[in-house]
């Protein structure tokens, strides 16, 4: 069975979707099996997991199946994949009841770490205080670490090392803000014709986040 994590945020467009999508392209082109899943009934990003891992990204939702279910659908799926990348939807702990049907509760049910996608432009040792209260929030909750999103310069990313090394939190690098990986609000009229996965987003992610950590997750 192949290893997996779940890849969420604090709130919705700290960039959980570029990060997850570029992951999924950057392992299927170093050759490995990827099993995608989203969690919660969305199937704007399951056609973009399914354009770039080539093969059905399935949906994983407590709200309408219970965890024996969710965790048949993420064991069948993904029985002969060598990792499986699960996307959150909207904050970790954002529920339909408090945390319930949340990514988190995702997690927990499926014994999966949660790599943290986190937002840091204009923003340095502040992020201290948000990564900490998300680490130590839930402790059936496993945060592996965190990927900064929108890092201004290699100065920026340095202070927030330390923000994770004070912490005692992985830091598995970052994305640096770049206008070409920015991306409107989507809604239900997204163009699927776009093409999947961007050449420079799987380049940047190579270069800057440490993915073959990620792999032994």
């Amino acid at each position: 069975m192949g290893r997996g994590f779940l890849i969420a945020a604090p709130n919705s467009g700290s960039g959980k979707t570029t990060v997850a999508r570029g992951l999924m392209a950057l392992f299927v082109r170093k050759g490995y099996l990827v099993q995608p899943f989203k969690c919660g009934p969305d199937y704007i990003d399951t056609k973009f997991h399914a354009a770039v891992c080539g093969r059905a990204s399935i949906n994983l939702d407590t709200f309408m199946a219970t965890p024996e279910h969710v965790r048949e659908l993420f064991d069948r799926y993904g029985a002969d994949a060598d990792v499986r990348v699960v996307e959150g939807m909207m904050g970790l702990f954002d529920g339909y009841d408090r945390d319930k049907g949340s990514s988190a509760e995702i997690a927990r049910v499926l014994d999966l770490p949660v790599v943290l996608v986190v937002d840091a432009k204009s923003a340095a040792y502040s992020m201290a205080a948000l990564i900490s209260g998300f680490v130590n929030f839930r402790k059936d909750v496993r945060i592996s670490g965190v990927i900064f999103n929108r890092v201004g310069s290699t100065r920026h990313f340095a202070m927030l090392q330390q923000v994770c090394d004070d912490l005692g939190v992985v830091c598995y690098g970052y994305l640096p803000k770049k206008a070409e990986l920015e991306q409107g609000s989507r809604y239900l009229g997204l163009d699927f014709s776009e093409k999947p996965e961007s050449e420079l987003l799987v380049e940047l992610l190579e270069k800057n986040v440490e993915w073959q950590r990620l792999l032994e997750l």
